[in-house]
């Protein structure tokens, strides 16, 4: 399997690269994101590692740029700060996880084992789905409202889908947390919830009829209330 680093620490980038060589991984470095994104060919790898803080376009710019041109490769992004805003900007452009350093190698491979799982997975594909005028068509990963393509990140999507394919029964965040990340809930409390503001702007603002709702204390639900 492929995996292409963006991180500007020659020690730490070779020091990734000789730990997935070892998991029989084939590791492709790069030191500044305007490097990457010059030589960047979509659906060349399995998995994408950005370190935000890099040279040239930072790694929040090249997660960006790539979700234009690459919607299904998992990235992960790795900082140094821990702040829930960096967490939710990089969600927010497409980024699949989130690991802040320092870390432990195994810890970025367990994290790389997961996405790449679910990557692999067979999926069982409705052809389209329709609740009031939202139209989801899963196999080619749009959503449309009132005719109107509404664009959504990789996560927003999945979330969309998971309450889509519940027909309108409560989901909990645990439910959510164990299909969109295999790390604990208490990690993704507040991610989840951010979550949810950020389909619901992209859902329902523009619209009088809401159809993203909560049940307080027990989770949230996608239907049609008239």
């Amino acid at each position: 399997m492929k995996i292409l680093l963006l991180e500007d620490d020659f020690t730490l980038s070779k020091e990734i690269a000789v730990f997935f060589n070892s998991k029989s991984f084939e590791c492709f470095p790069f030191y500044d994101g305007s490097s990457l994104l010059k030589k960047f060919v979509p659906n060349t790898y399995d998995l994408i590692i950005l370190d935000i803080n890099v040279p040239g376009k930072n790694g929040i710019d090249v997660c960006k740029s790539i979700r234009k041109m690459d919607r299904k490769t998992p990235i992960i992004m790795l900082t140094a700060f821990g702040e829930i805003e960096d967490k939710l900007i990089s969600f927010e452009n497409g980024a699949d996880d989130y690991l802040v350093k320092p870390f432990h190698f195994e810890e970025l491979f367990a994290r790389a084992s997961s996405l790449l799982r679910r990557k692999e997975i067979p999926q069982q594909i409705q052809e389209k789905i329709i609740i009031q005028d939202l139209e989801i068509l899963e196999n080619e990963m749009k959503v449309f409202r009132s005719g109107k393509e509404i664009k959504l990140t990789p996560k927003e999507f999945k979330l969309i889908i998971i309450l889509a394919n519940a027909n309108g029964s409560v989901v909990s965040k645990q439910f959510i947390a164990e299909k969109l990340w295999d790390y604990h809930i208490e990690t993704n409390q507040n991610t989840i919830e951010v979550y949810i503001n950020f389909l619901r702007k992209k859902i329902d603002k523009e619209h009088s009829m809401k159809l993203i709702h909560t049940k307080i204390g027990y989770g949230y639900y996608l239907k049609d209330i008239e």
